[in-house]
């Protein structure tokens, strides 16, 4: 059984006199240990599907369950709860709060969880070890680079041990080489620890650590641009 399966999914916006339908009728399968690069021209509903994946967006019909929970059937409240539970989001603009330190902006999740401190500073530190920031627990986010930045929002994606980790063009704020660092790590989360990773992305070369990539046209996805898995090289630098 895959671990996520969308079926019949369409999701609709009124804008105006105007009627849009990002999504369409899709149907997908997403198996346990992929890494899914969501492709495709601005407007083809790529933020709508991850953000629909999320929980975030409800649809107008059709369903999507994940790991056997029908998430298009849960009242907000237990949609809150699983995705506190089942769910990592990496952002492209980070979302860090700057008034809290890299080890506090990880543990935030945590805190929704019914977890002893003592687990949650084992996971928050397994969490900074895994980004390669152990050293830069303690610094706030206007003392790190972006791409420490985006390493912490990585951390904090991870740190629940989810089910499902989604990402928007996480590399979408970074130079070329801080973006090559990033599609590393992603790349390693998904070899390493097998974290079934979907992100969105306008990019092709971050496209191509992905072990499958989707075009979506009119609110579909169509065949698959590619299915071969790309190295890219390895993580020198934590910056």
């Amino acid at each position: 059984m895959p671990l996520v399966e969308i079926r019949n999914l369409t999701k609709r916006f009124r804008k105006g006199d105007e009627v849009i339908t990002p999504v369409l009728d899709l149907d997908l399968d997403i198996e346990e240990g992929e890494l899914i690069a969501l492709m495709g021209k601005s407007g083809t509903g790529k933020s709508t599907l991850l953000n629909l994946i999320a929980g975030i967006d409800q649809p107008d019909s059709g369903s999507i369950a994940v790991a056997g929970t029908m998430i298009t059937s849960l009242s907000r409240g237990k949609l809150a709860d699983w995705r506190a539970a089942h769910l990592g989001y990496i952002f492209q603009t980070h979302n860090l709060v700057p008034v809290l330190t890299a080890y506090e902006n990880i543990e935030l999740p945590l805190l929704l969880l019914p977890m002893s401190s003592s687990d949650r500073r084992r996971r928050v530190n397994f969490a900074l070890e895994v980004v390669g920031l152990t050293d830069r627990a303690q610094h706030y986010p206007r003392q790190l680079s972006g791409g420490q930045e985006q390493r912490v929002g990585v951390a904090r994606a991870i740190v629940t041990h989810p089910t499902l980790v989604v990402a928007d063009e996480p590399t979408g704020n970074l130079d070329e080489e801080t973006s090559g660092q990033i599609q590393t790590l992603l790349q390693e989360l998904n070899r390493q620890l097998g974290i079934t990773l979907v992100m969105v992305t306008h990019d092709v070369d971050v496209a191509s650590i992905a072990s499958r990539q989707l075009r979506l046209e009119h609110g579909r996805a169509v065949a698959p641009i590619s299915t071969a898995r790309q190295t890219v090289p390895v993580l020198e630098t934590s910056n």
